[in-house]
């Protein structure tokens, strides 16, 4: 696994919590939720990524078409 996939993923953790963080402390927490739901939405997007490409590795492995 790609060690720098790890950081992103943990990169967008850190910003999405602050960010959330910051808007439940200013009141508003509508856009907050909205924030974490984005981040999670994006990580999610990382993860089928590398999800299709594993498929794929298996795939051209055993000689599936």
């Amino acid at each position: 696994m790609d060690v720098q996939l790890l950081f992103r993923i943990a990169g967008v953790g850190i910003i999405v919590a602050v960010m959330a963080t910051v808007l439940k402390q200013a009141g508003k927490d509508e856009q907050g939720q909205m924030v974490t739901l984005v981040g999670v939405l994006v990580v999610l997007m990382m993860v089928v990524s590398l999800l299709g490409k594993f498929f794929n590795l298996v795939k051209t492995t055993f000689g599936m078409y």
